[in-house]
């Protein structure tokens, strides 16, 4: 099976910031295609002054990230979690695809989609899998669809890792870019009393539901459409964010608000070039409690300064 690549098109003034997206997608890098410093760079680095012609007709005022998808990736996943994020930085795009019909992009990806065994306590098992054998672990049937959240990503699993050793039963959990609805399910099976969950995505909304349902915790779990808290209400002993950097220092303004006096906030979707910004952004008003990495990829977990 052929690799996917994915292009996103945006203004080249954004272009950082859509980067930092676009690496959430994959864990082995992009390919970023850049022109709008072309002469000062080619001043700069190579020390000249004469530039080819075709490169000087590229277009200047857009830039383009080049995203190379494995077979055993969902490509769904990517595509969808890219407009999310994207459209939520109010960064104007345009998305590619080639190689792999859209029609595939539910199927081709699940055959190598085998069950998970995260942190001590959770196994996240394929929904269409009903053989397995949890071998003591609670069960976490998940089929994100084209949402974000199969539990192969880094940084979900440091987020599902962090809940575990921060939920000991009778909590209230909220989730903010909930996609899939993977670790508002796993609160609940790790013991949290219920989970609210929140997207600006209405297609991972359906599916953060539709998981619910499949893993008997609908009761406990539910998901909303909405940007980052503005269709929360109430107070949460855990709030978890697995966003981008970028996302989390403008959401850290507000989340207190929503926080009991000794909850905890776990952030990821953090890659390691941003973790200092992020550090900077949070610490006035929160202290670091736990730092893990996995992959060049942080998660904090914060705790309100008294």
């Amino acid at each position: 099976m052929d690799w996917t690549e994915i292009s996103v098109e945006v203004p080249a003034e954004r272009i950082d910031d859509a980067a930092a997206i676009a690496n959430m997608t994959v864990p082995y890098g992009i390919y970023i295609e850049d022109y709008s410093q072309l002469e000062q760079e080619v001043r700069e680095i190579a020390r000249i002054d004469l530039i080819d012609d075709d490169l000087l007709k590229q277009d200047r005022s857009n830039a383009k990230i080049h995203i190379y998808i494995d077979p055993e990736d969902n490509i769904g996943e990517a595509v969808s979690f890219l407009r999310e994020r994207l459209t939520a930085e109010k960064i104007d795009h345009s998305i590619d695809s080639s190689s792999v019909k859209e029609d595939d992009w539910l199927n081709n990806w699940r055959k190598f989609f085998k069950p998970m065994p995260i942190g001590e306590k959770l196994l996240i098992n394929p929904s269409w899998f009903d053989d397995t054998d949890p071998e003591g672990r609670a069960v976490l049937n998940i089929d994100p669809g084209l949402a974000f959240g199969t539990g192969k990503h880094e940084t979900t699993r440091l987020c599902m890792e962090a809940l575990e050793r921060h939920i000991n039963g009778g909590e209230k959990v909220l989730d903010i870019g909930c996609g899939s609805g993977i670790l508002g399910i796993a609160a609940v099976l790790l013991g949290a009393d219920s989970a609210f969950g929140v997207d600006i995505d209405e297609l991972a909304v359906q599916t953060a539901n539709e998981n619910a349902v499949v893993n008997k915790v609908s009761d406990k779990f539910t998901a909303v459409a909405g940007d980052l808290v503005d269709k929360v209400e109430g107070k949460y002993d855990i709030v978890v964010a697995n966003i981008v950097a970028d996302a989390i220092i403008a959401l850290s303004a507000q989340v207190g608000r929503f926080m009991k006096p000794d909850a905890v906030y776990i952030v990821s979707g953090i890659i390691d070039t941003r973790a200092d910004d992020v550090i900077a952004a949070v610490e006035d008003s929160f202290e670091i409690v736990e730092e893990n990495t996995l992959g060049g990829w942080y998660c904090f977990v914060l705790r309100q300064r008294t």
